[in-house]
């Protein structure tokens, strides 16, 4: 199962490996067809202690670290090779889709 990446900003840093990053979310009302803006606080852990408050960070799903940490900060670098291996994939399955569309083309043929 793929694991969520969320976007936020960090509003504490006091526990020792620990972050808390407020994520905030944008949608459309159903209804009233209005923008509504909700946020959310995720605690996140931070191996090095290297981000502070107003930090803009990345953090992804991960197994339980504590009671209360189900989050895991997402360095520039784990980013990046997330992105290539996502358009690394997304490339391949468009080989096999237009594979697969010859394949079916050629049957239909005969």
């Amino acid at each position: 199962m793929p694991k969520r990446i969320l976007q936020g900003v960090v509003t504490s840093n006091q526990n020792a490996q620990t972050i808390t990053v407020l994520v905030e979310r944008r949608f459309t009302h159903p209804v009233l067809q209005k923008t509504i803006r909700k946020s959310k606080k995720y605690r996140a852990h931070d191996e090095n202690d290297q981000f502070s408050v107003g930090d803009i960070v990345r953090i992804r799903e991960c197994a339980p670290k504590s009671k209360t940490k189900r989050w895991e900060v997402l360095t520039d670098e784990a980013y990046q090779a997330f992105l290539a291996e996502r358009a690394e994939h997304a490339q391949a399955q468009q080989q096999e889709d237009a594979q697969r569309h010859e394949e079916k083309e050629a049957a239909a043929q005969h």
